[in-house]
């Protein structure tokens, strides 16, 4: 008997620690913090297979919220699908680049170094919903203008969110023991 208890108490706690997890990453993970939208010296689009963000940085690009969009092609210069993104024909600048290292703290970096030689002071970043505070975090330790977050749709699904609890939290430890 004592040994069905052990159990039983161990599992009502394992499944409050999850509870509680869940509940603190909400703020974090599902609702994150966005900012109103307003013009900017540049619109960045961090890298990621859902390719909707990109639709969403050539929108606000379309909409004049800024001059130049810059795009991370952190699935690979050989991604044809981001060809049609990054080979121009807009009324606006595009630029595309592959981050190195191959992370945000690599885009981040790469964000900096143009916000420096192009003189930029405010950014619109766009990435997916489960990123928005981890890279506003990494970006904010490169880049020291002001950031205006915009969230991607993201997917959704039990398996998807779990996912996205575990790699944005070990990638936040990750990046708080680095600089940029």
């Amino acid at each position: 008997m004592r040994a069905v208890r052990r159990v039983l108490v161990t599992l009502i706690a394992l499944t409050a620690l999850v509870a509680a997890l869940a509940v603190a990453g909400l703020p974090v993970y599902v609702h994150p913090q966005t900012d109103p939208l307003r013009p900017a010296d540049a619109i960045v689009v961090l890298g990621g297979t859902a390719y909707e963000r990109f639709d969403i940085g050539l929108d606000l690009a379309r909409r004049g919220l800024a001059p130049e969009l810059l795009i991370s092609r952190s699935t690979g210069a050989d991604d044809s699908l981001m060809d049609r993104y990054c080979d121009g024909g807009y009324p606006f600048h595009v630029d595309c680049f592959v981050p190195d290292p191959w992370t945000t703290q690599g885009e981040a970096r790469e964000i900096s170094r143009r916000a420096e030689r192009f003189g930029w002071h405010h950014l619109i970043v766009i990435t997916n919903t489960p990123h928005v505070s981890r890279a506003r975090y990494i970006v904010g330790k490169c880049f020291h203008g002001e950031l205006t977050m915009v969230a991607s749709p993201a997917d959704s699904g039990l398996r998807y969110w779990a996912w996205m609890y575990v790699r944005q939290s070990v990638s936040y430890v990750r990046a708080f023991f680095s600089g940029c």
